[in-house]
């Protein structure tokens, strides 16, 4: 039991049918990566599904990890909506919240409604929606959750330890546990963009393609910082949790795909023992 598959998956929510409109066809590639990510979740059957969002909690040089008893959400575009429900694993979030705290790193749990009960429900925000809506949100038997949020404002050396300490709990568990990093990739692709347009974006894009492919992530934390200001990515910092994870699990790295069909990259790619 323990950990079983961990992978990095967008939340363009084109890449839902119901929610692609016009954009379709555009965001194939993508739907069909994610397609791929789902069938092999499903095969591992996970009893907890732990995910990093960049756009929940945003806690000023602190991280997150939502400890309420269930999460829930919706998402309206191009006049569709999709809602997702779940219950949250919270004992083993508690434990990674008390893990990490014992370890020195500045980390809070947030429960949100009441202390426990059906009314104990995070709001979900659609970095964690879309990705569990591929992973088990419209199954009748869903998988528990953990959300988990990083700091843009505290160190990646840091964030690697949180992903330490995750995998450290992870492991210990009775239950198979698998990671996603929620994450687009650079979002300067395009001048008509609300980021505008910058070239750092096709090339931080391309690094952590090539990270991927070569099955070492580590080579993308040491990126100049104004070199990621100006690529505008939301990947980096749930990839530096990834990095932690995997240093304690090793995994090996497959590249499932890449498109920018718009102003931002998204990526599909998983690990596996």
């Amino acid at each position: 039991m323990g950990i079983v598959y961990a992978c990095i998956a967008p939340h363009g929510s084109e890449a839902i049918p119901k929610l692609a409109g016009d954009k379709l066809e555009d965001f194939s590639e993508t739907r069909r990566g994610m397609e791929e990510l789902a069938g092999q979740m499903k095969k591992h059957n996970p009893h907890t599904i732990i995910i990093a969002t960049p756009h929940g909690l945003r806690l000023d040089q602190t991280i997150g990890v939502v400890t309420s008893q269930y999460s829930a959400g919706s998402l309206k575009d191009k006049g569709k909506t999709i809602s997702a429900r779940f219950k949250c694993n919270r004992q083993l979030a508690q434990k990674i919240y008390q893990t990490a705290k014992k370890a020195g790193l500045p980390v809070v749990g947030a429960n949100y409604g009441t202390s426990e009960g059906p009314a104990s429900c995070m709001p979900m925000d659609w970095g964690a929606l879309i990705p569990l809506w591929f992973f088990g949100a419209q199954e009748k038997k869903k998988p528990r959750i953990i959300i988990v949020t990083p700091s843009r404002e505290i160190s990646l050396t840091q964030l690697v330890e949180f992903g330490k300490v995750i995998a450290q709990v992870a492991g210990k568990s009775k239950r198979k546990i698998a990671f996603v990093a929620s994450a687009d990739q650079g979002h300067a692709h395009d001048k008509t963009g609300p980021y505008g347009f910058h070239p750092a974006s096709k090339e931080y894009d391309e690094l952590v393609i090539k990270a991927v492919k070569e099955n070492n992530l580590q080579q993308i934390l040491t990126l100049d910082p104004q070199f990621v200001e100006d690529a505008k990515p939301d990947s980096l910092w749930q990839i530096a949790i990834l990095v932690g994870f995997l240093e304690r699990v090793p995994m090996k790295a497959r590249f499932v795909s890449y498109q920018a069909p718009t102003y931002f990259g998204l990526l599909c790619a998983d690990f596996e023992k």
